[in-house]
């Protein structure tokens, strides 16, 4: 599809020029959206979803359910992405929500994430982690959040902007003070989850049938963390530079990780191989609360 540019921002010239009270004069995502791609991934976290939902119902893993929360959020942000592709690519209020629900998305993944960690460790023991499972879940998970929101208000005061053709920078910079912490806390969890794992191996890689899943969660972690590098290369480059502006970068580093994380969770989930684990870390917790 030809484009054209503009002299702040990106047009594109088979729509006409916006002209609704909630349209930027340029289309902020610096490129049409591709709408076969907000359907294929419409389709794909529907079924992911759905398979969720029944493997928590079925293995009784509600540590888990941030999952299926997670994959609400994606199929949120990409319905509105869809309707930007076919509707109005110009709309500022659509953009503000597609960002908003595909941001916030992975941080419930993460909880997941930080979720299993924190069985593993109850069951194997907690002399191979350097910090308690409670503390562990606590600090990432408040960390990921307070951040998320950080990010949210920076992209909306840069949507605001672009929409009134003012200088996003103050938006760009919150939101780059979100990502920064929000990457450098992933890194301390990765760092954490790799000494755990390699203090506990002999115990962990020695049970039958958990070398796939623990290849799995260490897999899935690394694509969570990718897409937050990502993020943050994007937003450091700027709102109109190359990464932002070309939606192979977003579909490779953005959706693929994400949907990528989310299958292997369904293939490899946690409740096949930690029903055990997860019985005795509630057991462990109640022992704690009556101690």
């Amino acid at each position: 599809m030809s484009a054209q540019g503009h002299a702040n921002g990106y047009v594109d010239p088979n729509w006409p020029d916006p002209n609704g009270s909630q349209d930027a004069p340029v289309i902020i995502y610096g490129y049409l959206p591709s709408f076969a791609l907000a359907v294929f991934a419409v389709l794909l976290f529907t079924l992911s979803l759905v398979l969720h939902a029944y493997q928590i119902i079925r293995y009784r893993t509600i540590y888990l359910a941030t999952i299926p929360i997670a994959l609400i959020l994606e199929l949120l942000g990409y319905i509105f992405r869809s309707l930007s592709a076919r509707q109005d690519p110009y709309s500022v209020i659509w953009f503000v929500l597609q960002y908003f629900f595909i941001v916030t998305a992975p941080v419930f993944l993460s909880a997941a994430i930080y979720g299993v960690l924190s069985v593993l460790v109850n069951k194997v023991g907690r002399q191979y982690s350097p910090i308690p499972p409670k503390v562990l879940l606590g600090v990432f998970i408040s960390s990921d959040a307070v951040m998320t929101v950080v990010q949210i208000c920076g992209a909306a005061m840069i949507g605001a902007a672009e929409s009134k053709t003012k200088d996003p920078t103050t938006g760009k910079n919150i939101l780059m003070i979100g990502l920064i912490v929000q990457v450098v806390s992933f890194f301390v969890f990765l760092i954490l989850l790799g000494i755990f794992l390699s203090k506990s191996k002999k115990v962990l890689w020695d049970q039958q049938g958990k070398k796939a899943f623990i290849v799995a969660l260490v897999s899935a972690t690394v694509l969570v963390y990718l897409r937050t590098c990502f993020r943050l290369a994007e937003v450091a480059q700027g709102v109109k530079a190359y990464l932002f502006t070309h939606e192979d970068f977003f579909a490779c580093l953005e959706f693929a990780p994400i949907a990528g994380a989310m299958v292997m969770f369904n293939i490899f989930h946690p409740g096949r191989f930690l029903r055990k684990e997860a019985g005795e870390a509630i057991e462990a917790t109640s022992e704690e609360v009556k101690g």
